[in-house]
């Protein structure tokens, strides 16, 4: 018998895009749409008449193999095909050309309430889901036991899933997926919906699947530190192509040098979203560099990442001062700073500037952080922009899960006095001056 469990050659998958018609639109929103808006409706009837349409390749010409019992990671940029991938695995889409051969049971866990029937109840969904991955009732009631107690959700067990929340959701996917033993474990991103206790136990679970078990897991997700730590193999796709694979650690090392240089020109600011009307000066671009002065989409915890701010003012400001604040992936306020903290405010002319400043990492967590920006004249703010993420934070001397456990946002090294082993503890009477 093979030991290949998945095998993929040639595969890709083309969609049809532009500004062709929806199928789906019937003769009334026709007629509502050429009423409402006719010269929209005419140039649309003149670019369908052209047959104007572009051809997109989500991915293209991709082979490859893992084996049974192997751990294989899937990185790259957004849009790189990696959802893509795996729908076509999960079978949930059908490739355009190319060949898929699965050997074994497939389970996947691909967005919130995969495979979930809303009106069922959590027990009931249960059931359906092994009855789809084709075990028996017996089977089920062997493993139900287990994945009841690994979803904690033992309490809301007979509620139907649609009152469920997204947490619950994947906790309940997620132990059904990995405990009704399929021969192949797919998991996307998903996984970040849960919270970090639970995102520990499952990395826990997928590695005891790997190894005690030898089955085959296919995780995607975009946490470098994690698939370095539980992956043996990786898949880098880029723009639609497999761009390289190999070992865990040097992929993921070349596919950084792949980012590093191509966001070498920083992060343009004027595409993103503003929180207020810009009003005398606009944030232009954003750099993040690390301590040896190069681009940073990566950084040590253990060093200070230099901050470099361009911003353009339109008009003479007279009291011009700069903010920056850093808020957790979770919505927590972390700190903020005001260049006015440590120095005058400014009177400047229209023109454009560069600010700086350093940030120190050693206090927080190996976890996802995202900055806010902003200009101000006098107090009022000429421009506001948040939710720029920070470079990912890695230390390779600690282990990321274990670093999870601890609750709060940063982390503040304190430092322990050693334990004296085999010295007894005075009592206060020994330890207390005599009184005469």
């Amino acid at each position: 018998m093979s030991d290949t469990a998945i095998s993929v050659e040639n595969l890709s998958k083309g969609y049809t895009i532009g500004l062709k018609r929806n199928r789906h639109d019937g003769l009334r929103h026709q007629m509502e749409h050429a009423i409402r808006h006719p010269w929209q409706w005419l140039q649309q009837k003149r670019m369908e008449s052209a047959e104007f349409a572009e051809e997109f390749w989500a991915l293209k010409d991709v082979s490859f193999e893992v084996k049974q019992g192997e751990v294989v990671g899937v990185v790259g940029r957004n849009g790189a095909g990696k959802s893509t991938l795996l729908k076509l695995l999960s079978r949930i889409t059908e490739p355009s050309s190319g060949r898929i051969c699965l050997n074994g049971r497939v389970a996947s866990l691909l967005e919130v309430g995969t495979g979930f029937h809303p009106d069922l109840t959590g027990r009931e969904n249960i059931f359906l889901n092994g009855a789809i991955l084709g075990m028996t009732r017996v089977e089920i009631r062997r493993k139900f036991d287990e994945i009841v107690a690994f979803s904690e959700i033992e309490k809301f067990l007979d509620t139907p899933v649609k009152r469920y929340s997204s947490g619950m959701y994947v906790r309940l996917a997620f132990a059904v997926a990995a405990h009704l033993e399929p021969e192949i474990l797919i998991v996307d991103e998903v996984l970040a919906v849960g919270d970090v206790q639970f995102q520990k136990k499952c990395l826990g679970k997928i590695q005891s699947v790997a190894m005690d078990e030898k089955r085959t897991v296919l995780l995607v997700s975009h946490n470098l530190q994690t698939v370095r730590q539980i992956c043996q193999r990786v898949l880098l796709l880029h723009k639609g192509r497999l761009a390289d694979s190999g070992d865990a650690h040097e992929t993921i090392s070349r596919y950084m040098g792949i980012e590093t240089s191509s966001g070498a020109s920083g992060i343009d600011l004027n595409s993103q979203p503003r929180q207020l009307q810009v009003d005398g000066a606009r944030l232009m671009r954003l750099e993040f560099l690390n301590s040896a002065g190069q681009p940073a989409l990566q950084v040590s915890r253990r060093t200070d990442l230099k901050v470099i701010v361009h911003f353009k003012v339109e008009r003479p400001i007279e009291s011009l001062d700069l903010t920056m604040a850093l808020v957790h992936v979770e919505g927590q306020n972390v700190f903020s700073e005001l260049y006015s903290d440590q120095h005058e405010r400014l009177r400047v002319p229209a023109g454009e500037y560069v600010a700086q400043f350093t940030l120190p990492l050693c206090y927080l967590k190996l976890e996802s952080y995202f900055l806010a920006l902003g200009i101000l004249d006098g107090g009022r703010h000429c421009d506001l922009v948040r939710n720029l993420p920070l470079p990912e934070l890695v230390d390779e001397t600690l282990d990321p899960h274990v670093e999870a456990r601890r609750w709060g946002i940063i982390r503040i090294p304190v430092s322990w006095t050693p334990l004296e082993i085999g010295m007894e503890k005075k009592s206060d009477r020994e330890r207390a001056p005599l009184l005469r």
